[in-house]
């Protein structure tokens, strides 16, 4: 069988701890009903507890050739693990297999915030996600407003999924071991839209907004052409983008449609 070895350029540090591992895996428990996709399986040492529970449900996906044909040689898989890019083929992923889905891993570090945001863009099907992050990323996006952790991802994750902090884990687990601690954070989607405004829209508010962070949203939003002596007059007007919830984000975007009518 062939050896893996983790590669830099691919941000690979191969979790080792099967203790870790189970406890990520508990966390598909409440949806092993959904289809499981495992990002960037490595070794496998997360992907054994993922098949005791879900075998028949599991799909993985890894750019890592090699170790691909090492999980292929091991556990005999064939079309359910995906030599491919996620960011490319997170659609046709989540396409090949009817029923929502769970998406759960042990992360890179440099590609994490693109592979949340491919699950934003595919909330439609993604019940929920799971997994290990860089603490500080996982910290942020799990931050509350008036912090300055509190940011674009933040806001747009919360408008659709509750988020959990669930535990810290040391760097010694990994192989290599990285130089910054690792959290483990956990979503599940309460709304897959937003009745009240344009998810579009919003999007392009929180973007804009965050953006110029340092700016009050008067300044920052200049963009969509509101009527500056009408919205001075709101409790937005002086404000920055971490002072504000999903809702009053919501509230923010329903405003500027409003004023494009």
């Amino acid at each position: 069988m062939i050896s893996v070895k983790p590669k830099k350029k691919l941000g690979q540090h191969f979790l080792r701890d099967k203790n870790i591992a189970l406890k990520v895996a508990d966390l598909v428990d409440n949806h092993i009903d959904c289809n499981i996709l495992e990002i960037g399986p490595g070794t496998g040492v997360l992907t054994e507890f993922l098949m005791n529970k879900a075998k028949e449900k599991l799909v993985m996906v890894d750019i890592d050739t090699e170790s691909v044909e090492y999980l292929r040689q091991k556990h005999g898989f064939g079309e359910e693990l995906w030599d491919t890019d996620f960011l490319k083929e997170a659609k046709n992923i989540f396409d090949s297999k009817q029923g929502p889905w769970f998406v759960v891993g042990n992360f890179p570090y440099n590609i994490s915030s693109q592979i949340l945001f491919k699950i934003l863009e595919n909330r439609g099907r993604v019940e929920g996600f799971g997994g290990m992050f860089q603490r500080e990323v996982a910290r942020r996006i799990c931050s509350a407003p008036n912090s300055k952790e509190y940011g674009i991802l933040s806001v747009l994750l919360q408008a659709y999924y509750k988020l959990e902090y669930c535990f810290t884990v040391s760097e010694g687990v990994f192989d290599p071991p990285p130089k910054v601690k690792t959290g483990v954070m956990k979503g599940v989607k309460y709304r897959d839209t937003l009745n009240s405004c344009s998810d579009r829209i919003f999007l392009d508010v929180v973007k804009t907004a965050f953006n110029q962070r340092r700016k009050t949203l008067s300044n920052s939003l200049r963009k969509f052409n509101l009527n500056k002596e009408e919205f001075v007059k709101t409790r937005f007007a002086n404000l920055r983008p971490e002072n504000l919830n999903v809702e009053d984000f919501v509230e923010l975007t329903q405003l500027i449609e409003n004023e494009s009518k």
